[in-house]
């Protein structure tokens, strides 16, 4: 039995989660759930129980936050130091693309998750007066371009190869199953060759380790643009953490939203999962939020796990759920509640 803590988060978050382990629990997942309803002590801080509930586990599975579980969220990212954000891109038929040909989107996000601008380094511009800057573009003083603020852009050389390395091991799992294995680093290399620059450095150095693994850098407007025009061309895209976290929601939109948009974060010695989208206050307790993201990502933690069977089920059961469209939920088309489609799922994952 593996052992899984589960932080449900908050709002309708939470009712996806409740939803989607009641699914797992009756398909028989090998997994005892550990629940951890309360997450912070009345400082406000990560509670020690939470804490140990995290740690003792085999990972976790988490909702999505906009209050107190935030601390929870904190100590998974940064704490366990789960540095690589996988957020797999695939298509299946009855998903509401708005392109007009989807089929063949089948690609992988790769996000460095604790580095860039999430080092959360922020000031007033006078604050840099005694370092005696010059910006290269504007050849001024930062503090003499009027009252405003800075952020620090932090990118490591060690981060950046921690992260590329897992996308070229992940491109390399994707070709043994079928996938092109193509590796794409992005980055705005061209304006910010200090931080950016690193990052596709260590990007190239590592690409003559994985003569097998195709290879190319994008400068990330470019990306961008061609993440728009012709998705079918990515199979493993590595990015820094500020164009991983927008270049990632911009995929989900190529499928059908946030809505069905899975995520895993993944560090040398925990991983955690979590769906992409937010806590949707507006629909908490009403039982029509889709759980398909919360489900999707528990896939990639089965998988995580070793139930790499049970994973593809649910998977496979999805897949035919949106092809039937008969218990979709009301943001994808549907009027089914979140009970409906999980139980056509359960009966999909029963009927193989």
């Amino acid at each position: 039995m593996r052992t899984v803590c589960v932080i449900p988060g908050e709002d309708a978050a939470a009712d996806a989660v409740r939803a989607s382990v009641d699914l797992l629990e009756r398909a028989g997942a090998a997994i005892c759930w550990r629940w951890c309803d309360t997450v912070v002590d009345d400082a406000g801080r990560l509670s020690a129980e939470a804490k140990m509930s995290i740690d003792t586990a085999d990972a976790t599975l988490f909702g999505a936050t906009a209050g107190p579980a935030s601390a929870a969220l904190f100590y998974l990212r940064w704490g366990k130091q789960t540095f690589a954000n996988v957020r797999p891109t695939r298509w299946t038929p009855g998903m509401a693309s708005p392109l007009a040909k989807p089929e063949g989107i089948d690609f992988v996000i790769v996000r460095e998750n604790l580095e860039d601008a999430y080092v959360l380094l922020e000031g007033d511009l006078s604050d840099l007066a005694p370092l005696n800057l010059v910006s290269r573009t504007a050849r001024i003083a930062p503090e003499a371009m009027g009252e405003g603020a800075y952020a620090i852009k932090a990118i490591t050389r060690a981060g950046s190869e921690r992260v590329l390395r897992f996308g070229f091991d992940l491109a390399r799992r994707r070709k043994a199953q079928g996938h092109p294995g193509k590796l794409t680093a992005s980055a705005k290399f061209n304006m910010m060759p200090l931080t950016d620059g690193l990052f596709i450095d260590v990007a190239r150095t590592l690409a003559s380790e994985y003569p097998d693994i195709a290879f190319e850098t994008l400068i990330v407007d470019d990306c961008a643009h061609r993440l728009v025009r012709d998705p079918k061309q990515f199979d493993v895209l590595v990015l820094p953490n500020l164009y991983g976290d927008v270049l990632s929601d911009a995929a989900a939109g190529l499928i059908g939203g946030l809505g069905v948009a899975a995520s895993g974060c993944y560090g040398t010695s925990y991983a955690y999962f979590e769906s992409a989208h937010g806590t949707a206050p507006d629909i908490a307790g009403q039982g029509i939020v889709n759980p398909t993201a919360t489900l999707l990502s528990a896939a990639l933690m089965l998988d995580h796990l070793g139930l790499e069977t049970m994973a593809q089920r649910l998977r496979d059961a999805i897949d035919r759920v949106f092809s039937d469209a008969r218990a979709l939920t009301r943001d994808v088309g549907g009027q089914a509640s979140t009970e409906d489609f999980c139980d056509a799922v359960l009966a999909a994952m029963d009927h193989r």
